[in-house]
């Protein structure tokens, strides 16, 4: 039987980063479709350097739990997990719609199926749904509420800004939620101004991040002016400039990762269907796209 690798950034600085990673391997684990189930970090032990070194089976899907295409899935994983070949044309992506390239990893000699990140598959949208679902405590959460996709942002990777865009875009296409829109931190349209981009009166904001830490717990509620000073706290909701602002924090925190997790290894060819049932059981609602 195969192993899967989940290979995440986290982080010196933060030491809950690496929580959401390893919680969603346990639920992988539980589900019992692989032999091994592994979790490696570019800033934290173990690393993605020695993680096919800890692995006995002879073939490895490897998943990044990354947001968007760029630097780190694109350059610095295939590098360090020395991926014979690797060329990034392998997946064939306009940014949002890498799947999977199979190679060899060259000193262990293993059979590598090297993913697209979670960020960009479809099933994300049904997380960011049930993100929001969660923070209203409304599983029916849509009619009479706006929806922000908010996501770092950054000149120096036009991918970045793609994920947001294109799941804001799918579940605007949903016809749950009045209004849609994506937001940024470092470009237009910012996050700061969100009370802008909105007609309705209560808004949700899911932040497109892997794990909650500086950005979501301290900037994010920071510019929205829910709070002068995030060490104090603020309700949710809160109410800003005559919206109701119900903040979700990283989506990367919601169970139903797990499942986008399987997805990925199902989509190269991972015979996970088994998993994939008693994961949905355990992360609960069904798939708001479905």
């Amino acid at each position: 039987m195969p192993a899967l690798v989940i290979v995440a950034h986290g982080s010196h600085l933060n030491p809950g980063s690496h929580d959401p990673t390893f919680a969603h391997a346990d639920t992988v684990r539980a589900a019992g479709a692989f032999d091994e189930v592994r979790e490696a970090f570019w800033k934290e032990e173990p690393s993605f350097r020695e993680v096919l070194r800890t692995v006995e089976s002879e073939e490895v899907y490897v998943v990044p739990l990354f947001v968007s295409e760029g630097y780190f899935t694109e350059e610095v994983i295939p590098r360090e997990l020395r991926l014979e070949d690797w060329d990034v044309s392998l997946w064939d992506s306009d940014g949002t719609d890498a799947d999977t390239a199979t190679l060899t990893a060259a000193d262990v000699d293993k059979t590598v199926h090297y993913c697209g990140p979670v960020g960009t598959h479809p099933a994300m949208s049904d997380v960011i749904v049930q993100r929001a679902e969660s923070v209203t405590e409304d599983p029916d959460v849509g009619e009479g509420f706006g929806l922000a996709v908010v996501g770092h942002g950054t000149n120096r990777n036009e991918n970045s800004a793609k994920a947001i865009e294109y799941h804001a875009e799918r579940v605007r296409e949903m016809n749950r939620f009045d209004e849609v829109n994506a937001l940024f931190m470092d470009e237009e349209p910012e996050v700061d101004d969100v009370t802008d981009y909105f007609e309705s009166e209560d808004v949700v904001v899911v932040p497109l991040f892997v794990a909650d830490g500086y950005h979501t717990q301290e900037d994010i509620p920071e510019d929205m002016g829910l709070t002068d000073d995030y060490r104090e706290g603020y309700e949710v909701p809160t109410e800003v400039g005559g919206h109701r602002i119900w903040y979700a924090g990283a989506v990367g925190t919601e169970p139903l990762m797990a499942d986008v997790l399987l997805e990925r290894a199902a989509d190269a060819g991972a015979d996970v269907d088994e998993a994939l049932d008693i994961v949905r059981k355990r992360t609960a609602t069904p798939a708001a796209g479905d």
